[in-house]
């Protein structure tokens, strides 16, 4: 009796997890414009993250295709959320059917080729690394396989939010939003499934400039919602390849932008437009006082409205004539 009760200590002992151990979490990045839910756990955690890489035909405009290559299906790619001290497992996998091997370079990990050095994978093959989260920040990743300016130029970029400690401030809306170019053969519009046009590429002139993906991504259906008195928080990144984002939102002023998600450093108060080069970032907030539409846009304007980098944000609730209201 004594040996049998002991040995049921033996077992329950060893099921009990150790004091001080980290929490193992399977996260699941967001696809665009969506982002995780803010962290609420105070300790760093052991985390899984699974990552697919892939080739296909997609809607760059209306009636316009183009061959994206992306992680996880979407551009840009799922956004991560993570904390600082974080314990990373990143496993990548390339799609069985894809034609051209990929990798993955975070800009958030502090070693070689930020992952992609152990990350180049074959079609069907999967690669894994570990990393640990050591700067808060709002960083851009993408492929990093030779062409790598091609890699990216088809859609091969997201964002990873690693949150402080102690978290950013609370707000009532979080949102995703990356500009990138495409280079095309046809010109903006053109019908068709459009090849990627290298030679445009390297001239830097490209047909089109849009948030997350497409013309129109974050229009109609896909435009962005809130209320007014409201708090909004944007994550933006520049995919690139090549182009400066002049980032602005017609009808507000950031209240709070984090230059170069740098979220470590105090942010800079009452902003009109911010630049974001290509492979950065920004978090922009604000709070939405009037109902109505705002357009989110790249204030180098012609690319707006000429080239695809429009998005709109719109506002419900009632009126704060003691604002803004039309004249008589």
């Amino acid at each position: 009796m004594k040996r049998t009760i002991l040995i049921l200590m033996v077992i329950l002992i060893g099921a009990v997890k150790p004091a001080g151990a980290a929490e193992s979490i399977e996260m699941k990045p967001a696809p665009p414009p969506s982002v995780p839910a803010p962290l609420t756990r105070t300790v760093p955690a052991n985390i899984e993250i699974s990552l697919e890489t892939t080739e296909a035909k997609g809607a760059l405009a209306d009636g316009v295709e183009y061959t994206f290559w992306t992680f996880g299906g979407t551009v840009p790619g799922p956004f991560i959320r993570v904390r600082v001290g974080d314990q990373i497992t990143l496993h990548l996998k390339n799609n069985e059917k894809s034609i051209f091997p990929h990798s993955i370079d975070l800009h958030a990990v502090n070693g070689p080729g930020g992952g992609a050095a152990v990350t180049q994978a074959i079609p069907g093959e999967t690669k894994t690394f570990h990393w640990k989260a050591l700067n808060p920040g709002l960083y851009v990743y993408h492929c990093a396989t030779p062409h790598v300016p091609t890699h990216v130029a088809n859609g091969m970029y997201g964002l990873i939010l690693v949150e402080p400690e102690k978290g950013l401030p609370k707000v009532d809306r979080e949102f995703y939003v990356v500009q990138s170019e495409f280079y095309t053969t046809g010109g903006f519009g053109e019908k068709g499934l459009q090849p990627f046009n290298l030679d445009d590429a390297r001239h830097e002139d490209p047909h089109y400039v849009v948030f997350n993906g497409r013309v129109g991504a974050l229009s109609g259906d896909g435009a962005l919602k809130a209320k007014a008195g409201e708090t909004v928080r944007l994550f933006v990144g520049n995919g690139g390849p090549n182009l400066t984002s002049a980032f602005h939102v017609i009808g507000e002023v950031f209240d709070r932008v984090y230059h170069e998600g740098a979220v470590g450093s105090p942010p800079q108060a009452n902003v009109q437009s911010t630049l974001i080069p290509p492979g950065g970032s920004a978090i922009v907030e604000f709070r939405v006082d009037v109902p109505g539409r705002y357009l989110l846009v790249d204030h180098a304007i012609f690319r707006a409205f000429d080239k695809g980098a429009l998005g709109m944000l719109e506002v419900a609730g009632p009126e704060s004539p003691e604002i803004f209201r039309p004249g008589r």
